[in-house]
């Protein structure tokens, strides 16, 4: 999000819209990503009662790496 949407209400307006389609969908839970470093999001999604998931690690297979895998 651009600095000058912050403090809007449009990340909380998305995010209650997501929630909205996961419960008319069944879903019982939304996931995402945030950097670790990312204090104000973090801080952000915890306002909304979201809990960070610190027992899974991400992975990932770029460039040199993805190549020689996908050769």
């Amino acid at each position: 999000m651009l600095p000058e949407h912050r403090g809007t209400g449009l990340g909380k307006a998305l995010l209650r819209q997501l929630a909205q389609v996961c419960l008319e969908r069944g879903y019982t839970r939304l996931e995402w990503w945030v950097l670790d470093w990312n204090a104000p999001s973090i801080a952000f999604y915890a306002s909304l009662g979201a809990v960070a998931q610190d027992e899974w690690t991400t992975y990932r297979l770029d460039t040199e790496a993805l190549k020689a895998l996908g050769a």
